[in-house]
């Protein structure tokens, strides 16, 4: 049936023409919301022109809503608009699958059909009561005022005598066909009912019925893609083809990878019977010839295999009974069997090597123990075998010495020539000013009562050299410092007495003075003097500044040079 389409505006929206049929196409949202407002009953198509049921079931649309609007016993509109005219308009709808036919009863949705089911419109509009309401002297029978008060059956009779009548009225009756016309006509409609027929010798296929790609897409995927992410509804379902296992997250990466395709929003093309038969239904695997259902078998047979060599297959694997189901599971559960025994078999064998190796490892750690413990007592043996040796020669060495000092003492009626220096016996070593062996402090100090001859200035450079040679610890360093120390004080502040007396019980004198040689001759020779107590020194009256003056740079160099 073709209709010829002519576009015009009314009332907001753009329709077809009525006079032939009752259906209208709507050009965007508001149009649609004005259609439903408008009229009690509204049926709408939501369809979209890459849809291949859409387009298909759209001759039989236009017949159902010209037949509604010629019955003049419905209260119904229908209209049709595309999902391009509404854009993102079409989620307030939740339209998840094309076409689908929603009814509307005072702008309010009380039902719909998805997908080309016009059975299914029907029962829809007849359940929600799409019936003009009869006028007041009306019957079931017409509405002919001449007859609105007469019965049923009356009113059939009278209406039947008018059509009679009018039939006799007509100028020229229809001839009534021939026997050839009506064998045309037979023929006619029988080849009509054939997929094929015969012409001048060649059979003629019928046209094989084109598949809707789309039909069999996972609905709730659908509206995940379209409602909650926002997808275009023809992007969504080439997600879902397209994508890797039709699943949402295959439809998300196909997407994001062509968004930006010259094509992305063409139709999605009808396939042939003999193109959906080359579709891929498996996978093949070349290296063993095993064909697998879906890509996680494969990765798995990939992945227990090691095989790389896969290609998709054509081959559909029909799907288990009830009884191959049960026994594949028994089948199953006979390997996971002799697979658990066989796994248990092996832990057992790795325990006893293990064990085996433990025994083995304590062995060898109990033997290299021992080892260790030998060779510890070896070195501690040969430490004290050391250390007994050098006892036993020191002690040689000592009695040497002792019968050498009793040689000497006995050769020198128990003295010995020399004295005992810091180096051991050495003559010539320095010698510090302490009491003698056997001297009591009392002794010392009436030594020093004594009368010598009294130190000479001339000799105070030879007194500095002697307070020099003690090198060891810096104690000649601390004694000329000390020295400097007196002698300077009294150079800077002649008239000051307390800087003329040095005690000789002061610490400072007793440890860093008294033990050298020549310190105390050095501070005689430039003027002091021992009181009468012998523990003080004091600086005579008649003790000379200059001298005191020349040996204080003397000590400065001196101090210097150390």
């Amino acid at each position: 049936r073709h209709v010829k389409k002519k576009k015009r505006r009314t009332q907001g929206y753009y329709t077809h023409s009525t006079k032939d049929m009752g259906l209208q196409e709507l050009s965007s949202a508001e149009a649609l919301s004005e259609f439903c407002s408008s009229n009690a009953n509204a049926l709408v198509c939501f369809s979209a022109t890459w849809c291949g049921p859409c387009r298909k079931s759209h001759p039989t649309l236009m017949d159902l809503a010209e037949s509604y609007e010629k019955d003049t016993s419905m209260d119904l509109k229908m209209a049709l608009i595309y999902e391009s005219n509404l854009g993102d308009d079409i989620h307030a709808y939740k339209v998840g699958a094309f076409p689908t036919y929603v009814l509307f009863q005072n702008s309010t949705e009380v039902g719909r059909v998805e997908g080309v089911n016009f059975d299914g419109i029907r029962n829809l509009v007849a359940s929600k009561g799409c019936k003009k309401a009869l006028g007041a002297g009306q019957s079931l029978g017409g509405g002919d005022s001449g007859i609105s008060n007469l019965s049923p059956a009356e009113a059939r009779a009278k209406r039947l005598e008018k059509l009679q009548q009018s039939m006799a009225a007509s100028t020229a009756p229809p001839a009534a066909p021939t026997d050839a016309v009506k064998q045309d006509d037979v023929e006619m409609k029988e080849a009509a009912s054939v997929p094929k027929k015969e012409k001048d010798g060649d059979q003629v296929m019928a046209e094989p019925e084109e598949i809707d790609q789309t039909a069999n897409l996972d609905k709730e995927a659908l509206d995940t893609l379209t409602g909650a992410m926002g997808f275009p509804l023809l992007r969504a379902q080439k997600g879902l083809l397209y994508g890797n296992g039709s699943a949402v997250e295959g439809a998300v990466e196909w997407l994001l990878e062509h968004q930006d395709d010259d094509d992305i929003d063409e139709p999605i093309p009808m396939k042939k019977p003999s193109d959906a038969a080359g579709v891929a239904q498996s996978y093949k695997c070349n290296d063993c010839g095993k064909v697998l259902s879906s890509m996680a078998n494969l990765e798995l047979h990939a992945n227990k295999t090691g095989h790389a060599d896969f290609e998709e297959s054509t081959q559909a694997i029909k799907p288990l009974t009830a009884e191959e189901k049960a026994a594949k599971m028994e089948e199953i559960k006979g390997l996971l069997k002799a697979k658990r025994s066989e796994r248990e078999n092996e832990e057992k064998e790795e325990e006893i090597v293990r064990e085996k190796q433990r025994r083995s490892m304590g062995k060898e750690m109990s033997k290299t123990r021992e080892q260790m413990d030998r060779e510890a007592r070896k070195r501690e043996a040969f430490v004290r075998k050391r250390e007994k040796q050098a006892v036993v020669k020191e002690r040689e060495r000592i009695r040497a010495e002792l019968e050498k000092d009793k040689r000497e003492r006995m050769a020198n009626k128990g003295k010995l020539s020399s004295k005992l220096g810091v180096d051991g016996y050495n003559p010539d070593a320095i010698q510090y000013n302490v009491p003698g062996a056997g001297e009591s402090p009392d002794q010392e100090q009436q030594k020093e009562h004594v009368k010598k001859p009294p130190p000479s200035a001339s000799k105070i450079e030879d007194y500095i050299k002697k307070v020099s040679a003690y090198r060891a610890g810096g104690d000649g360093g601390k004694c000329l410092k000390i020295l400097l120390a007196y002698i300077s004080n009294v150079v800077n502040n002649p008239e000051e007495d307390k800087f003329k007396r040095v005690n000789m019980e002061n610490k400072a004198y007793k440890g860093k003075v008294k033990p050298f040689l020549g310190a105390k001759q050095l501070l005689l020779a430039v003027g002091f003097v021992l009181n009468e107590s012998g523990d003080t020194l004091v600086l005579g009256a008649d003790a000379d500044l200059s001298l005191l003056s020349d040996t204080k740079d003397k000590l400065e160099k001196a101090l210097a040079a150390y």
